[in-house]
């Protein structure tokens, strides 16, 4: 009788730890980024040298209080639930001598001259190996492992040949003043510092909104408001997925919370399983470029390049606005091929909006608002996300009859919303690793030359090198992650030929976020075709055809830095520039939806399908000569097809 009930109880036990724990993240990170109101006085950001090793502390708590690090198969025995026990308690306790150590180590540091030995290698390489573990449990190997070869090299790199050769390291104090010991790179560094003092309130926003039932809100009333289109439910995704996506930062996160009641509803529309999939998952990973909260990397990026968040917002507008308008052009053109008419969809009485759910949008738009006014009025991100999250308590007691009944909601949230960023503290962690390693090796400039040499100084070809090398190290990784590890490696080779820094990390950011509808491993496509039913592979080619224009924004707005919108980006400025990329960008994102779905007003020919995609790509050459005339060559594709298909009388 006790085994039977053991594991429940264990159950039970995880569940409450990770509840206090992840609330104990959230209501300490508020106090630690809370502006001074009035009277009350700033009390944040706290030292460094207690805080990162608390918050991280706190983070692999909570993961391993809601998970054993030995997965537990089915039918597993007490012996093995003890095997699974043991390890969780021993890696905890190795990883809290490891930081416990950091904070008497840096307290020591501060009075003056020190030297590591042996017992703070040891120590250091501990807490690696404690942290690894966790993240290889929490995220995957993708993460782990490129953090594992960082620490090969960092180890081996003096055997490397040629230009990647380094000088040979003091394993003693490399391994503890750059892994561990350290307040600039390392786990326990700047990195962390960021993540926790600015990306936090965000989250714990995002977190709120959805438990004040502002996020199912959002859903109804676009499926509502799209219930006559074509595309009906798919068109009411890709809006609730990209406005909820801007606010919880998290494609996976999204593509679950929203894909549960939009993906169903697009396959009785008539579009296929894979195609539902696909919408869904694309839209969610958009929501993390979309203004004006666009998830964790966003933040972080303003702070690398010492720009205001505000300008970053700036900067992603256009580009979010065209990215979203080729999603809603490659449905139209989809529904179009399967001949779905517009009509009026039978909205479940589960799914139709009630008062409730038009005045939660309130709860919405309020907090957005907040974040751009406190932003422009010259609040710091991590100041006006707080605003934010303060204005949504308010506004959910009294908008929300549901929330005054059971106002624990909120506090529910804000504990989910710590366990959101405790896995995320762990991701950022394992990062530090790989920076303290690029850091150290001089890695990267090495990188810029092979670049350099390689290309002959072409920004097109290292352009495509760095698109590849970002698709292949984002595999499986969360955004953040894989845009610090991508703009480390390919940052000073991109910068070397003439990228201006916003450009640069723009470039990276797009396709840390495109790695997750990129196949072979697209974990947001993963995650919709798991709730599709449909083949994970086939749905992530459906989200690649679909969102292929998340591929070529990049290169645009690489060769035409304007459409960024701010002086930063180093654009032309002239009003005619811009008024030319915009028209030719947007007939190349109707000619590339069409020619992908291979149907516009009728079905179309392979080789006029590709003749489209084709001439898309060419009215975007920098060059007068060859884009003008693919202009008014896709427009003579348009006009042709619509005289044809008239006489056809396959009217739209």
């Amino acid at each position: 009788m006790t085994h039977a009930l053991f594991p429940h109880s264990e159950v039970r036990l995880r569940a409450v730890l990770a509840y206090a724990v992840g609330l104990g993240i959230a209501l300490l990170g508020i106090v630690n980024s809370m502006p001074s109101f009035g009277p009350i006085p700033r009390l944040g950001p706290f030292g460094y040298e207690y805080m990162h090793p608390l918050m991280l502390g706190l983070a692999c708590l909570a993961v391993v209080g809601r998970q054993t690090l030995l997965k537990t198969p089915d039918g597993a025995g007490p012996v093995w639930r003890l095997a699974g026990g043991l390890l969780d308690v021993g890696v905890l306790v190795a990883l809290i001598v490891a930081l416990h150590d950091y904070y008497v180590t840096m307290e020591r540091l501060k009075g003056g001259l020190f030297f590591f030995d042996a017992a703070h290698a040891w120590t250091a390489l501990a807490g690696v190996a404690a942290l690894l573990l966790i993240c290889l449990r929490q995220w995957g190997l993708a993460l782990t492992a490129v953090a594992g070869v960082a620490l090969l090299y960092f180890y081996t790199g003096h055997h490397w040949p040629g230009l990647f050769r380094m000088a040979p390291i003091d394993v003693i104090e490399g391994t503890a003043d750059t892994l561990w010991y350290n307040s600039t790179n390392g786990v326990l560094g700047s990195l962390l510092a960021i993540v926790i003092n600015t990306i936090l309130p965000f989250i714990l926003l995002g977190a709120l909104l959805e438990g004040s039932g502002a996020g199912g809100s959002l859903i109804k009333v676009s499926l509502h408001a799209f219930r006559r289109a074509r595309g009906g439910p798919a068109h009411a995704a890709i809006l609730s997925s990209g406005l909820f996506g801007s606010v919880s930062g998290s494609a996976v996160a999204n593509v679950v919370g929203t894909g549960v009641i939009t993906i169903p509803m697009i396959r009785r529309r008539g579009f296929s399983p894979a195609f539902a999939g696909g919408v869904e998952a694309t839209a969610s990973s958009g929501g993390q470029i979309m203004p004006p909260i666009m998830g964790a990397a966003a933040l972080v990026m303003a702070d690398f390049i010492g720009i205001s968040y505000l300008t970053i917002i700036v900067a992603a507008l256009i580009p979010a606005l065209f990215y979203y308008g080729s999603l809603f052009a490659a449905v139209v053109y989809e529904a179009r091929r399967l001949g779905i008419e517009s009509r009026p969809v039978d909205l479940d009485p589960a799914d139709r909006p009630e008062r409730q759910d038009f005045i939660n949008l309130i709860m919405v738009a309020v907090p957005l608002t907040v974040v751009v006014v406190a932003l422009i009025a010259g609040f710091s991100p991590a100041g006006a996300g707080i605003l934010a999250l303060f204005s949504v308590v308010p506004l959910s007691l009294a908008l929300n009859p549901e929330i005054r009944r059971s106002p624990l909601t909120l506090v529910r949230s804000l504990a989910n919303g710590g366990n959101s960023f405790a896995t995320l503290l762990i991701a950022v962690g394992v990062v530090g690793i790989i920076v303290a390693v690029l850091s150290s090796t001089g890695l990267p400039i090495k990188f810029a030359q092979v670049i350099g040499a390689s290309t002959g100084g072409s920004l097109l070809v290292s352009l495509l090198l760095a698109m590849m090398a970002a698709l292949v190290l984002g595999m499986g990784m969360p955004t953040l992650p894989a845009y610090l590890t991508i703009i480390l490696i390919m940052g000073p080779a991109m910068l070397r030929l003439g990228l201006e820094p916003l450009v640069a990390h723009m470039f990276v950011f797009y396709f840390g976020v495109a790695s997750a509808i990129t196949p072979p491993v697209a974990v947001a496509a993963f995650a919709a075709a798991s709730i599709s039913q449909a083949s994970p592979l086939k749905t992530a080619l459906e989200a690649t055809r679909i969102g292929l224009v998340i591929f070529l924004l990049p290169f645009t707005f690489a060769f035409y830095p304007e459409l960024l919108l701010v002086p930063e980006a180093g654009g032309s400025g002239a009003w005619y520039d811009m008024a030319s990329i915009l028209l030719r960008l947007c007939l190349a994102v109707l000619l590339i939806a069409s020619g992908l779905a291979c149907h516009d007003r009728c079905r179309l020919s392979f080789v006029e399908a590709a003749l489209r995609v084709g001439v898309a790509i060419a009215m975007l050459v920098t060059f007068p000569l060859v884009h003008w005339p693919a202009f008014f060559l896709g427009v003579a594709l348009l006009v042709v097809h619509r005289q044809t298909s008239l006489k056809k009388g396959a009217l739209a």
